[in-house]
Order: structure tokens, then sequence, then C-alpha cells
């Protein structure tokens, strides 16, 4: 499925978990971008964004409004919500002892030190390191020589840095560390782990009304809200 030229792939679990094992099991960096309608329309007004999800190895779908106007438009897809993915990937990272680094946003809901230990509470044996970092620092144009301890003996990186910037650190990854195998940006999903925020009950998530239960928890993200449905919806269904 492609939107706004930007191509995505619908994988289940099962799938997405071979690929990611196959992964990890070789020796090359691979990118996951989870895509929901934010980053599509951004993708939509900005070429350099447009340009870094087209660099990823995998553009996961993440959003019922992608879902929706694929439905539209006579496609069946699949939704694998980026919080789900992480869990998926942390229990495989505890399983095969993966080294897991997170690149934490500082100014952010959730330290470092919060997400560690409520992981460690679910994942006791996960191999975890990890830093708050100042996100606005990372750009398109950041210099690569930017450091992060990440850089040393990680595996697998995940930062939650939030559109563009955590999908920015993750592409600068790729020619700065020969150990990491698979990196991530998460936006707020570690908020869900920590408690600082919660998620939907499973029956809204699965009628694809978890953008309804995060405008009546964080009323103040209204103006995302609808610029993630009202706004993709009218884009999706006039652009050429």
């Amino acid at each position: 499925m492609e939107l706004f030229g930007i191509k995505l792939e619908s994988l289940s679990h099962k799938e997405l978990l071979v690929r990611c094992t196959a992964w990890l099991s070789g020796n090359d960096f691979h990118r996951i971008s989870t895509v929901n309608p934010e980053f599509l329309l951004r993708a939509r007004e900005d070429s350099v964004f447009a340009e870094n999800l087209r660099l990823a190895d995998l553009r996961s779908i993440d959003g019922f409004g992608i879902v929706l106007v694929a439905w539209f438009f006579g496609k069946h897809v699949r939704r694998l919500p980026g919080a789900d993915l992480l869990q998926m990937l942390l229990a495989q990272a505890e399983k095969k002892q993966y080294s897991v680094f997170l690149a934490i946003r500082q100014d952010g809901l959730s330290s470092y030190e919060d997400i560690k230990q409520s992981l460690m509470q679910s994942y006791p044996r996960l191999v975890i390191d990890g830093e708050n970092m100042h996100a606005q620092h990372w750009t398109s144009t950041t210099n690569h020589s930017s450091s992060c301890a990440c850089k040393k003996q990680s595996e697998i990186v995940f930062c939650n840095f939030g559109a563009p910037e955590q999908e920015y650190f993750a592409e600068h990854l790729r020619e700065e560390s020969k150990s990491i195998r698979l990196a991530m940006g998460v936006g707020g999903s570690f908020d869900y782990l920590t408690s600082k925020l919660t998620r939907a009950p499973k029956w809204m998530r699965q009628l694809g009304l978890e953008w309804f239960w995060r405008l009546v928890m964080q009323p103040h993200r209204i103006g995302r809200v609808w610029r993630a449905t009202g706004v993709f919806l009218y884009r999706s269904f006039t652009d050429k």
C-alpha cells in the first residue's frame, strides 16, 4: 500500500517477528518506522522527512486512519500499533539476551530511570542500558559524530523522541555503530509501560477508537487528533 508517496507494509505479528528475528541474527543494521497518519501528513509536506521514511527497512502501519483509507480503496491491511510491536521486541530481546539501549527524551513524561524500573519488573532478564537525551538536537542535518552511548555494544535501540526527531536519530545510527542490528522510534509507548499514561481498553483499540480515548485523556491533544483524523482522511481522499 502507498500513501503520499510512502510505501507501507501490512504484516501480521508472526510475520514481523520472523523478519525481526532474522535481522537480529544477522550482521546488518535495520530500522523500523511505525507510520501513523501524522507521519504521512508530515511526509506530504516535508520532502526531507519523506525521504527519511523511505530509508527505513520496514514501514509498518500504526493508525486506524490508514486502515480506513485502505478499506475505502478496496484494500485490507493489518494495523500493528507501535506499543504492541515494542513489547513483542522486548520479549524477544529478553529471550535471546540481546542488549537493548533506550534513548529517552529528557523532557518527556517518563525518564530513563522510570522506564528501566518498569521494564525490569516485566522483563527481569532484559539486558538494558540508556540515557536521557535532548530530542530537539536531532534534525535531518545533525552531525553524525554526535555522541551516544548506544554506539558501543547495543544490538537494539529504542528512541522515544517523537517525530521527526526519533526518525532522524534512528537513521543516523545506520553508519554510527557496527553492533546495532535494529533501531526503532517508539513515540509515547514507554509512557504506557510506566503508567504515566493509560492506554485505551482493548475493545476500543480493536474498534479503531484509540484516538478518541487519547482525546478524552488528554484534551490538549485536540489539534493533533483532528489532524490525524479529519485532515488526514480529507487529504487521502482528495490528493491525486
